[in-house]
């Protein structure tokens, strides 16, 4: 099921989780430059289409990964595992800060937490036979959902959707869409989820809420999410969830796209035929994604049909470029940076959400105010980074520079070294 690699489309991957990685880990969530924050609501900036460019991306790289168009038992197996090893990996995160294991607390219970990651991470992560990668997906899938709804106090409120999980679904259906459908197929499915969606959310009265809305909290998704899975979301709203589950119908949308863009750069034609072809989609897109915004909003959380289409439109243009300057006319010596986080993207997707929960465990004192406990990472920026800089807001993205810089460094070595971490 493998392998042709597309330079340009690893490069794309690998800015986007760079640019995912300086986002997520500001100095302060008080000082941040616009473009580096999401939408309150409608809308979308820059930072708005890391995501959905991430689920493009996979959904790209399909028809790469799978040349051959070959459906059974095993190959299904394959997609299944695959799924469930990033869903799990997205499920770890939310459990992390909540593993509790014979009284122990401060430095030896992160200690703990850390040597369980790592377990996790090499379970999930590793290169083993077909039959050990089932029998540790399942295991761990299981041990993570039995915890989450155990009823134990630490993992009572253990989120169960979020970035990761939203990934490994689309995946696993887009997936099985490609191997057993042609393109028309493909594309009648994705109208059939943007249309049928936009219906859901703008005529379906909502219970205990009245009309049909778009508005945080009130709509039709929203009452979906806290009606199943009432006690897990996430923890900023408790009542819905940004990657919740009637919002995931739309996302298998993103990667229908990634797909489609996918068959086309896979095309046994002249190079620039193609690329009259992805440009010409990508501008489609991002007009009509334009228009429909008028009646169902960009936006995010919601993952609006209009969202969808605009993001993806964007994504087709970005990589139509890339495709151009790199696969076309051969300009690769700029890449290197941008490859070495395009190859190992689960291995920072993971470890850079473990590294932060770890910095704010560990707590220190705070030499302003004599006894006052500071977790690491805010002693870190409040005193070896925010004194350089006058502007709080280049204080904090320096600190998210900063910590980019150290994965490159991480994810250098691994480049050098040929490690190259794969679910």
């Amino acid at each position: 099921m493998t392998k042709e690699r597309l330079t340009s489309l690893d490069v794309f991957r690998g800015f986007t989780i760079l640019l995912m990685t300086i986002v997520n880990n500001p100095g302060s969530w008080d000082s941040i430059y616009a473009p580096l924050e999401h939408a309150e609501w409608h809308g979308c900036t820059p930072t708005d289409l890391v995501f959905p460019f991430f689920v493009f991306i996979m959904g790209t790289a399909i028809p790469f990964a799978m040349p051959v168009k070959h459906f059974d038992g095993a190959v299904f197996n394959k997609i299944l595992v695959r799924s469930l090893r990033i869903f799990c990996l997205g499920l770890f995160l939310s459990v992390f800060s909540r593993i509790h294991l014979f009284g122990l607390e401060g430095i030896p219970l992160l200690a703990v937490r850390l040597v369980i990651a790592f377990a996790v991470a090499y379970a999930l992560l590793g290169n083993f036979s077909m039959k050990i990668k089932t029998i540790l997906a399942v295991g761990i899938f299981l041990i993570l959902i039995s915890l989450a709804f155990s009823g134990l106090e630490h993992f009572e409120d253990t989120r169960i959707p979020g970035v990761l999980q939203r990934i490994a679904i689309v995946y696993f259906f887009s997936s099985i869409l490609y191997l057993k459908t042609n393109l028309k197929t493909q594309l009648v499915v994705l109208a059939t989820l943007l249309i049928g969606y936009w219906i859901l959310m703008a005529f379906v009265p909502v219970p205990g809420f009245g009309p049909a809305n778009f508005d945080k909290g009130t709509n039709l998704a929203a009452w979906l999410d806290n009606t199943l899975l009432n006690g897990h979301l996430w923890i900023a709203s408790k009542t819905w969830d940004p990657e919740g589950i009637l919002s995931t119908l739309p996302a298998i949308g993103t990667g229908i796209l990634g797909m489609y863009i996918g068959q086309l750069l896979n095309l046994q034609i002249c190079k620039t035929e193609i690329i009259k072809k992805t440009a010409i989609t990508g501008a489609a897109l991002v007009i009509a994604g334009l228009f429909w915004n008028i009646i169902f909003p960009i936006n995010k959380s919601l993952w609006t049909s209009s969202y969808v289409l605009y993001t993806a439109g964007i994504a087709t243009i970005c990589l139509t470029i890339l495709y151009y300057i790199i696969d076309v006319q051969g300009y690769k010596k700029w890449t290197k940076f941008f490859l070495i986080w395009g190859v190992n993207p689960m291995i920072v997707f993971f470890f850079s959400g473990v590294i932060p929960r770890v910095l704010t465990a560990i707590k220190v004192q705070n030499p302003e105010i004599g006894g006052e406990e500071i977790s690491l990472q805010t002693a870190i920026y409040k005193h070896g980074i925010a004194p350089l800089f006058e502007n709080p807001l280049n204080s904090s993205l320096a600190f998210a520079l900063a910590y980019a810089a150290f994965w490159s460094i991480i994810l250098w070595i691994f480049y050098k070294k040929k490690l190259i971490f794969k679910v």
